[in-house]
C-alpha cells in the first residue's frame, strides 16, 4: 500500500473543459477564461479586484513593487515561512528582516515584530501558515497603520480559510493592503501554477495591470508608460482552474474532515497546532513531534510502510540563501525540526486516515 504525501485531484470535468476550449480555437493565452476565473476569486473571497499571474512568488514580487518598495527598503518577514515570502523580498532587491512566530499560529510574533521595525521598514509580510491567521493579526494591523507600513498577506496555504472577526468570516488576504495566494501542484485547486493577487485599491490593481503587461495600458499596442514585464497569466491554465473552483466547497469541507480525523485519531499521541475548523481549512496535516530525533525516526519509518510525509521548512535565517549570523528565533528554529506533514491529499478515505494514524502509532512505538 503506497500512501502519497499529496497530490494533484483532478477529474472528467476538466479534461472536458479543456478539450472544449481547444476545439474552439482559443488563443491559449490570458483573456476571457482568465477574467472569468478572476471574477470567480473575487466572489469568493470578497475582494473587489484579482489579478492572476503565473506563481505565488511572482504575486508577492510585483505587490511589493505596486506598494512602492524599493531596492535598500527593509521589510518584515516571519521566520518560519516557505522561503519565497523572503526571496521575493530579495528578488527586488529590498531587505528581508526576520522576526520570530507565535507558537500558537506559526504567524508573526507581533512583540518581535515591533522590536525590529526601523524609519527603513515599508511593508510587513503577514503569512498564515497552513490557513491559520497570525494569532495577534489585529495588533499587527494596527500597528502596520499606526507606523503608514504597507501589509502584504501572503496567504498562499490559505484558499478557503477566514478571519474571525466578531463572530463573522472574513476571508484570508483581505485585510491587508494587498493579499497573495498560491495555486501550485499541493494547494486545495491548483493549474499546476499560478498566483492571484487580490486586493480594494483600484490604483494597486491598476498599477500591477501595467506592469504585468510590459507596462502598456493596452494589449496590441506598444505604448509603454513605464518599463513593466511580463507576468500574464494563460486562458489554458483558468480553464482549470474554473473546474476546480467550481469544486471548492466540497474540497474545504472535505480537508477539514480529514483534519478532525488525524486530530481525534492521534490524540494525546503527538501534539497538534490549535486550529478551529469553523474559520480554517487546513492545507495539510501537520502535527509536532518531540524532537529532532523522533521525527527522522517516525519519517523512516513510515517510509517504509510506503506513507509519505514530509518535515517542516527550515527557520529562514538558517538557510543558506540567508545565513543570518548570531540571530535568536526561538520559536521558529524549535518548530523547524519537530514539525511533519502527514499524507494530506483530497484522495484520502477515512481507512487510508486510519491505517497513517495507526502507523504512526507505531512507529512512535
Amino acid at each position: 500500500m503506497k500512501i502519497m504525501q499529496i497530490e494533484p485531484v483532478y477529474g472528467i470535468e476538466e479534461k472536458k473543459a479543456m478539450m472544449e476550449y481547444l476545439d474552439s480555437n482559443g488563443w491559449l493565452m490570458e483573456f476571457k477564461k482568465t477574467r472569468e476565473l478572476e471574477q470567480m476569486i473575487c466572489d469568493f473571497t470578497g475582494s473587489k479586484y484579482c489579478h492572476m499571474v503565473p506563481n505565488g512568488t511572482l504575486s508577492l514580487c510585483a505587490s511589493l513593487v505596486a506598494l512602492g518598495v524599493k531596492p535598500g527598503d527593509d521589510v518584515i518577514v516571519p521566520d518560519y515561512t516557505m522561503i519565497a515570502t523572503a526571496t521575493a523580498v530579495s528578488f527586488i532587491g529590498a531587505n528581508p528582516v526576520f522576526v520570530d512566530v507565535d507558537i500558537n499560529s506559526l504567524g508573526i510574533d507581533v512583540n518581535h515584530l515591533i522590536q525590529r521595525v526601523t524609519k527603513k521598514t515599508k511593508a510587513i509580510m503577514m503569512v498564515s501558515i497552513n490557513g491559520r491567521p497570525p494569532k495577534h493579526w489585529v495588533e499587527i494591523l494596527d500597528f502596520a497603520r499606526e507606523k503608514n507600513i504597507s501589509v502584504i498577506e501572503d496567504a498562499a496555504q490559505s484558499f478557503g480559510s477566514y478571519f474571525d472577526v466578531e463572530q463573522s468570516k472574513i476571508h484570508l488576504g483581505t485585510l491587508g493592503d494587498v493579499g497573495s495566494f498560491s495555486f501550485s501542484m499541493p494547494k486545495i485547486i491548483t493549474m499546476g501554477g499560478g498566483g492571484a493577487i487580490i486586493t480594494d485599491d483600484k490604483d494597486i490593481y491598476n498599477e500591477i495591470k501595467l506592469m504585468k503587461n510590459f507596462g502598456r495600458e493596452k494589449g496590441g499596442e506598444d505604448i509603454h508608460l513605464y518599463p513593466g514585464i511580463n507576468l500574464k497569466y494563460t486562458d489554458l491554465q483558468s480553464i482549470i482552474g474554473i473546474e476546480q473552483m467550481k469544486k471548492l466547497p466540497y474540497r474545504i469541507k472535505r480537508k477539514k474532515e480529514i483534519y478532525k480525523l488525524y486530530r481525534e485519531q492521534l490524540d494525546g499521541i503527538v501534539k497538534f497546532i490549535e486550529t478551529d475548523l469553523k474559520y480554517t481549512c487546513p492545507w495539510m496535516n501537520d502535527i509536532i513531534l518531540k524532537d529532532k530525533d523522533e521525527r527522522i525516526k517516525l519519517v523512516s519509518y513510515l517510509g517504509s510502510k510506503g506513507i509519505g510525509t514530509r518535515p517542516f521548512y527550515p527557520a529562514i535565517h538558517s538557510q543558506r540563501a540567508f545565513n543570518v549570523k548570531g540571530s535568536r528565533f526561538y520559536v521558529a528554529g524549535h518548530i523547524s525540526k519537530r514539525g511533519l506533514w502527514l499524507p494530506s491529499s483530497l484522495t484520502l478515505t477515512d481507512d487510508d486516515v486510519v491505517y497513517v494514524c495507526d502507523e504512526v502509532k507505531k512507529g512512535l512505538k
